[in-house]
């Protein structure tokens, strides 16, 4: 009988990662960790572990850390995943919205879901994770205190979900990245593939501009650009880049070329089948 496949998260278990663990791994062995930092550490040092991973949401952008994390234990992306997010009002047994005067959840998941915040005049509380402010107030018993969190952490807690979609903007989705210590990159078959990397820019004019051009030039399309701070410094950046097309492509092995020249530092991330939802989306 083969092993389980082993996953790990961050936050509680309920949580909006554990969810989207048993969308792509239902039959799955988790490991639930309390810091961010915490999962890629298990994941660097355990390579018998996956981990799943937010690195953006639709509303409010990247996800804090991530970025820096990711050069730091130098995991290597073996799959992405969409997850639609339904964010859910959530009490003790027995209460009702009217009994709620204060809410807690994640920044995320509170700026989120401010209309319902604002109607009931609820006290906003800033809580590590969306399951672990649905696991406090299950522990709390208090009627006047309400999570915002997912319908598995109601389920998991045992509270009453006082409202569903409670999100102030639908279409409300979270990007996650399926990481771990091995490189895994997958034959170039008739698929849609993305190719991820970081790099560090030489300190010479226009070295942006000329490190881009060569995806211009070569026909090849960039789906994201992002630049994050060199820790302790205010004068270096580095950039994280995905790219539509397998690294086997020959004209996105030109484009990476050209893109080397013009790098201190180079680091693919990973080369995995592009999730479906990027082209049900267009």
């Amino acid at each position: 009988m083969p092993k389980k496949i082993k996953i790990a998260f961050q936050g509680e278990k309920g949580a909006y990662s554990h969810l989207a663990t048993l969308e792509i791994f239902p039959d799955t062995e988790i490991k639930a960790c309390s810091t961010f930092e915490d999962v890629f550490r298990l994941a660097k040092e355990n390579p018998e572990f996956k981990i799943v991973i937010p690195i953006e949401n639709s509303l409010v952008g990247r996800v804090a850390d991530i970025h820096y994390l990711i050069p730091k234990y130098k995991l290597q992306i073996h799959a992405e995943h969409f997850h639609k997010v339904a964010h859910n009002l959530l009490g003790i047994k027995g209460s009702k919205i009217s009994d709620i005067k204060t809410v807690r959840s994640h920044s995320h998941a509170i700026g989120q879901c401010q209309k319902i915040i604002v109607e009931n005049k609820l006290k906003s509380i800033i809580s590590a994770d969306t399951a672990g402010s649905a696991k406090f107030i299950s522990e709390r018993k208090e009627k006047s205190e309400g999570a915002i969190a997912s319908q598995l952490a109601a389920k998991i807690y045992d509270l009453e979900i006082l409202k569903s979609n409670i999100e102030d903007e639908p279409g409300n989705v979270t990007r996650f990245l399926i990481m771990g210590r091995d490189s895994v990159h997958p034959d170039k078959k008739d698929k849609k593939y993305i190719t991820s990397c970081i790099f560090k820019l030489k300190s010479t004019p226009a070295a942006l501009y000329k490190a881009l051009g060569g995806f211009a030039t070569n026909g090849v399309n960039l789906c994201k650009l992002e630049s994050f701070a060199v820790k302790n410094t205010f004068d270096q950046v580095n950039f994280y880049i995905d790219i539509e097309g397998h690294i086997d492509d020959p004209s996105l092995k030109k484009a990476l070329e050209e893109l080397g020249f013009h790098t201190q530092k180079l680091d693919i991330l990973g080369v995995y089948e592009a999730h479906k939802f990027r082209f049900n989306n267009k």
